[in-house]
């Protein structure tokens, strides 16, 4: 059995077209979620 936690905040994150590019490169850059990182990349940073 495999189990998959997704935290609301990637999806409030990648809602937003213009957002979710960045903000998904960064997601399959990552070994384990780092939610600042993610939300950076969502600011354009």
């Amino acid at each position: 059995m495999s189990w998959q936690i997704v935290p609301k905040v990637l999806a409030e994150l990648t809602s937003d077209p213009r957002k979710a590019g960045r903000v998904l490169a960064a997601l399959m850059k990552m070994s384990k979620l780092n939610i600042k990182k993610l939300q950076d990349a969502a600011m354009g940073g």
